[in-house]
């Protein structure tokens, strides 16, 4: 083993203990308690007065229709045939635009379609022609409803009825 030597000077004046409860209390005036996730100020821990959301900014906002997602225009296909595969459905969708991007679930256990997809377009145009074209047509031997997966507009208010 090797010796190693080390030398330690002590100045004394290294801690210095003052026992004013001026300085205690000066102390504990600076000491800021902070609770939570991110130490927030107490008026913005709703978050929405912060602000700092992902939005897409559109001049006819308030107009019901279609809305946008954040990468394109995407539709919700009901009524699958289960024994449909995502290449015929691609291909059917194909032929109104280019497809971004295209989802078919499948259920786990029988390994068939859970009956709907969804299909991305990046533009609108695309979309909407799609939409059009594809709506109420045959996919082995059953009717396709199309429509848009995202639609702005007032919220649909349901009608409660006083029967007993």
């Amino acid at each position: 083993m090797s010796n190693i030597e080390v030398e330690i000077q002590d100045d004394n004046d290294d801690i210095i203990v003052d026992d004013d409860n001026e300085s205690i209390n000066q102390i504990k005036s600076n000491v800021r308690h902070r609770k939570g996730r991110g130490f927030n100020e107490q008026n913005d821990r709703s978050g929405i007065q912060s602000g700092n959301y992902d939005r897409i900014i559109n001049e006819n906002e308030n107009n019901p229709g279609p809305a946008r997602s954040i990468e394109g225009w995407i539709l919700f296909i009901r009524n699958v045939h289960e024994e449909a595969q995502e290449d015929t459905i691609y291909d059917l969708f194909r032929e109104y635009g280019n497809v971004k991007n295209m989802h078919l679930n499948l259920d786990r256990r029988s390994g068939f379609a859970k009956g709907y997809a969804l299909v991305e377009y990046e533009t609108f145009k695309e979309a909407k022609n799609a939409l059009d074209n594809i709506n109420g047509q045959d996919l082995l031997g059953q009717t396709l409803h199309v429509d848009w997966a995202f639609i702005k507009g007032p919220l649909r208010k349901l009608r409660q009825s006083t029967k007993k």
